[in-house]
């Protein structure tokens, strides 16, 4: 587990005083296991003339770091921000999980009511003016309501007006992300360096989050009961194991799901939010996931079925021999064979 990271008084400061509107730009890096100013830039034209020319100049190609950037617009707190996580493809990838890890910590150090968007990026391509602005228009909708609303006021009408067919039970919504909790994250940068080897995560409804129900120790055998019967559950198993005299150590997503013994908003809940949490885990996370299962029964986990998914045989399909079909029509005169000292009769 990474340890908590400390937020430097010069740092704290800074950003108390930034809030106020006059800077544009905070780069904060870690140093030191500290979270630590890396620059700052003031204003110098609109928001959107000062973007490029301030931002893409202090992106290290190597080094991931989080960037504050101050838009023109206000709330109720002051003005609004952009909270931008950068993380290159070149860094390493320890940088890359401690810097996952600690957004969270920067965010609410810096106070997420003041945060407007925000962007992860691995190329300029992501984080540059125009890359900020297709962010910001997937997000734009004529309703006045969070995703999450909107999706649970579909979710409702759903209920009341399908009719109870195999098609009207399988309707998922697209694109839904439920944000996780830290507690979550830690486990899956965890299972990424292999020092844990189970976690289990739920929905919290209410909440609209995900958050870990919990990450002990398991085995193949102990995969079935991990399983609930009555409620549905994302897992993540470090699949240990021989393949072909190779000693391999493969990371399952299983998505159960137990029928329909769970509501209709439970099941869509769920549907929709577990490709953008494989996203997250993958992207931020480091998480290579080699194979994706969803089961309605622990019980079929066995470690006949786990080899079977993650080592699928190849059929090879070899056609029979085909005895070729004579000449359409008549055959000719039939013959009779005889032995060397008998006599050879034409039919």
């Amino acid at each position: 587990m990474f340890l908590a990271l400390v937020v430097t008084p010069e740092l704290r400061d800074f950003l108390a005083w930034a809030r106020g509107g006059a800077v544009r730009l905070i780069k904060v890096r870690i140093q030191d296991e500290q979270l630590v100013l890396g620059a700052h830039r003031e204003p110098g034209q609109s928001w959107d003339r000062d973007y490029d020319r301030f931002l893409l100049p202090l992106l290290d190609p190597q080094e991931p770091c989080y960037v504050l950037y101050r838009l023109d617009s206000r709330n109720a707190l002051g003005f609004e921000w952009l909270f931008l996580s950068w993380s290159p493809d070149q860094s390493p990838v320890k940088d890359k999980m401690v810097y996952a890890a600690t957004r969270a910590t920067v965010k609410k150090e810096f106070g997420g009511g003041h945060v407007k968007y925000e962007m992860f990026g691995t190329t300029e391509e992501d984080v540059c003016l125009s890359g900020y602005q297709r962010h910001v228009s997937s997000f734009c909708g004529p309703a006045p309501l969070t995703q999450a609303e909107q999706e649970l006021q579909r979710i409702k009408l759903t209920e009341v007006t399908s009719e109870n067919s195999v098609d009207s039970k399988h309707q998922t919504l697209q694109g839904l992300a439920f944000p996780m909790q830290e507690t979550a994250r830690e486990a899956l940068l965890q299972l990424a360096q292999k020092k844990i080897n189970y976690l289990q995560l739920r929905l919290d409804v209410k909440r609209e989050t995900i958050e870990l129900v919990h990450s002990q120790p398991t085995d193949t055998r102990d995969l079935p009961c991990r399983v609930p019967k009555d409620t549905p559950r994302y897992h993540f198993f470090l699949y240990k194991h021989l393949h072909e005299g190779d000693y391999l150590e493969s990371i399952v997503f299983i998505y159960s799901m137990p029928g329909y013994s769970c509501s209709v908003k439970e099941r869509m809940l769920y549907s929709s939010c577990k490709s953008r949490l494989l996203e997250e885990a993958e992207r931020d996370c480091q998480l290579q996931v080699v194979k994706k299962l969803e089961i309605d029964d622990g019980d079929d986990l066995t470690e006949d079925f786990l080899y079977e998914e993650v080592h699928p045989k190849q059929h090879a399909f070899k056609q029979a021999f085909a005895k070729p079909r004579g000449p359409a029509g008549k055959r000719g005169h039939k013959r009779l064979i005889k032995g060397p000292d008998e006599v050879v009769q034409d039919g």
